[in-house]
């Protein structure tokens, strides 16, 4: 059965910058050495995600790209903009306001602190769960 995970930022340091917790998740994915999609909102956004990745944890280096070149089936995370084509993946982190159409085994969705962003979760938990996913919630 798929999962979506939806982790619900709580702590000062996530507040301040969502995307830390994106960082964090792809470092526990490379870890596990599961393939990863990150499905940003826009091109902003992956830039920012692609920067963050780079210097976020001096310790970790995570191999990622944006997609769209032709290397992108051997780099283990790719960051995906809207309109941009891309294999299924097993992990997909999800920055979108709509739920992926991909296939994948388990998705996790990052809900920022403030009230627009978690109405938006709740209507991506409904989605989820009626398609028949194990639907999870974790406070970060």
């Amino acid at each position: 059965m798929p999962r979506a995970d939806f982790y619900l930022i709580d702590k000062p340091r996530f507040r301040e910058q969502p995307l830390l917790l994106v960082c964090e998740l792809t470092k526990r994915a490379f870890a596990a050495q599961q393939p990863t999609l990150i499905l940003v909102r826009d091109f902003e956004q992956a830039e920012a995600v692609d920067d963050l990745l780079w210097s976020f944890d001096e310790d970790a280096f995570l191999p990622h790209q944006l997609a769209g070149d032709d290397d992108d089936a051997d780099t283990a995370v790719l960051i995906v903009p809207p309109g941009v084509e891309t294999a299924d993946r097993p992990l997909v982190i999800n920055l979108r306001e709509e739920c992926p159409t991909l296939t994948f085994e388990r998705v996790l969705e990052v809900v920022a602190a403030d009230e627009a962003e978690r109405t938006g979760s709740r209507a991506r938990w409904r989605e989820y769960a009626r398609r028949g996913f194990e639907v999870n919630k974790f406070d970060m």
